[in-house]
This record gives C-alpha cells, sequence and structure tokens, in this order.
C-alpha cells in the first residue's frame, strides 16, 4: 500500500516541485472522500498539481473558473430541449468528473456556491426532477486568492464546513525555485504516468478502516475539538474572548479520518499524537470563528490552534 502512494508521488513530483504538504493533503481528501479548500496567491501550480495527480491515478479532470456571472446551472448542468425528438435531454455539468477544481471560488455569488452543497455532501446533481449520482471516487479542490479581495463573496460557514481541510500554499524556497527554472530552462517538465487506477484508491479508502486509534488517542483529539467551542474549560480564558464559534462535530469527524490517513501514507497501521498535529491546522483553520475582537488584535485561527495544542496534554 505504502509503494502505491510512494508511486504516486514520485510521479506528480515530475511536475510539482517542494508544495509536499499540498501533495499530502490532496492524497488524505481523496483517501478519505473529503475535499479540499486551498489558499494561496496565483502562479503556484496549484492546478498544476491536481493535474498531475489526476493522471498519476488515471482519473477524470475538470476545472471551473468561478466568477461573478456564472450560473449554477454551469456547474451541475440543464435541461435542453431537443426538437428533433421534442424532448428534454439532460446535458451534465463539470461536476460530473472525478476530480473538479474549483478555481477562485470566492469569485462566484452564494447560488453558485450553494449548488456545489450538495455534489459535495451528497455525491449527487439534482437537475430537473432527477437525481443523478457522480462517479467516485470524487472531489472538490477549491482554490482562494488571499490577495485581492474586489469582486469576491465570502464562502457561507456551512460551505467551509463542508470542506474537510483548508491548505495555505506559500512560495517555494530559494532551492526549490532554482530547481523549476532550471527544469523549465533545460527541457521543461516531465508528464506524469498513472501509477494507480480506481481499483487501488478503493483498495487503499478500505484499509483506512484497519488502522487502530487507541482510545487514549480519540479522546486527545476530542479534547483539542471541544477546546475551540470551551476554551475556558482546558485552562485558555485568553483565547475565549477571541472565538465566536467552536469547531462543529464534523470536525471531530474529519480529524478522526484525516488522521488515520496520515498514518497510512506513512505507511503505520495506527495512529499517534504526530499523525493528528499533521492535519489539525488543517482540518480546524476554516471552522473556528473568529470575533471582531481577534481581528483587531491581530489573532488568528492558526494562533488559536497552537495555543490549543499547548493547552491540552499529549497522550
Amino acid at each position: 500500500m505504502n509503494q502505491t502512494i510512494e508511486a504516486i508521488k514520485k510521479e506528480v513530483g515530475k511536475v510539482i516541485v517542494g508544495h509536499e504538504h499540498l501533495v499530502d493533503a490532496m492524497l488524505i481528501a481523496l483517501l478519505c472522500e473529503g475535499h479540499l479548500l486551498v489558499e494561496g496567491v496565483p502562479g503556484l501550480a496549484k492546478t498544476t498539481a491536481v493535474n498531475a495527480l489526476a493522471k498519476s491515478l488515471g482519473l477524470e479532470f475538470k476545472r471551473v473558473q468561478f466568477t461573478p456571472d456564472l450560473l449554477p446551472s454551469d456547474i451541475t448542468g440543464t435541461e435542453i430541449y431537443d426538437p428533433k425528438n421534442a424532448e428534454f435531454k439532460i446535458k451534465r455539468g463539470p461536476v460530473f468528473t472525478n476530480l473538479l477544481l474549483a478555481d477562485e471560488i470566492n469569485r462566484a455569488p452564494a447560488k453558485v456556491q450553494s449548488a456545489l452543497l450538495e455534489v459535495m455532501q451528497e455525491k449527487q446533481v439534482t437537475i430537473a426532477d432527477e437525481t443523478h449520482r457522480v462517479e467516485r471516487p470524487f472531489l472538490v479542490l477549491a482554490t482562494q486568492n488571499p490577495v485581492e479581495q474586489e469582486g469576491t463573496y465570502r464562502l457561507p460557514e456551512a460551505q467551509l464546513d463542508r470542506f474537510m481541510l483548508k491548505v495555505d500554499v506559500g512560495y517555494n524556497t530559494i532551492e526549490e525555485e532554482f530547481e523549476i527554472v532550471n527544469r523549465v530552462a533545460a527541457k521543461g517538465f516531465e508528464e506524469s504516468v498513472q501509477a494507480a487506477g480506481k481499483e487501488e484508491i478503493s483498495a487503499m479508502q478500505k484499509e483506512l478502516s484497519n488502522i487502530h486509534v487507541d482510545d487514549a488517542v480519540q479522546k486527545y483529539m476530542l479534547k483539542l475539538i471541544f477546546a475551540t467551542r470551551f476554551p475556558s474549560r482546558y485552562g485558555l480564558s485568553e483565547m475565549a474572548e477571541y472565538i465566536e464559534f467552536g469547531a462543529s462535530p464534523r470536525a471531530s469527524i474529519d480529524l478522526y479520518r484525516a488522521s488515520r490517513a496520515v498514518a497510512l501514507i506513512h505507511g503505520k497501521d495506527y495512529v499517534s499524537p504526530v499523525d493528528i498535529t499533521e492535519v489539525l491546522h488543517d482540518v480546524l483553520r476554516h471552522r473556528i470563528i473568529l470575533n471582531y475582537k481577534a481581528e483587531a488584535a491581530g489573532v488568528s485561527s492558526d494562533r488559536v490552534i497552537e495555543e490549543i495544542q499547548k493547552a491540552i496534554p499529549l497522550p
């Protein structure tokens, strides 16, 4: 199982230099059948990374550029009248794929955002009176630009909660960028080839249930979640004044599943606190709702998570 994961990473690595955390996050989301929100400035190879993952797994990949004039039917599909046969036919939208890249998702209005909710949660789309299931595996990878806010819409909390992970992608190191420039100058990047298929993905997804989670480790996860809701109970009175709402029960489920996926990626059959730490920020950063005091004080959700980690003793 670990050999398959390494083979996938090797193929993605032909195209992507650095950004190992993003690649791991995509694999975690795929294994757990979750969804991924990526925030980063333009030009950091987010689209390229998804395309490379799709090729390495032999999966179908589609990209939608979100704009203010986008309609829900542009994503899900619509009914079209066929005059030749005098009947309506269903034209399927780009959500009918394996990997859907929702580029700059916060540029589309609320109606379009809500159109994604059903397919993200239920893995199905309703067009007219018919319900259509999307093919498995299905992963939505959405991107946001944190710099340019003009013409953007705030993602609803309900939709943010549907994303299993939120990853912040930064710039490459100088060594990594040196390698990128050299590759482009020499002969360009190699093409990724298929290293695994749907059968291997299904087998790895089933293998997650065999990853052991000790009761003490599971309670540690829940304490981390509960500390976002009731910080004062865990000696975090200073943070309590900044938190409007803590993480939802879906965060507990996603932390549990993501930790198992991390253990599987590292070739282990059990979850350790280190595995939890690796995904804690990604699972929680978009689920902790801070108030105006936090904004005024410059306190971020990542800072809150760090304080929670210090306050909750390891099992």
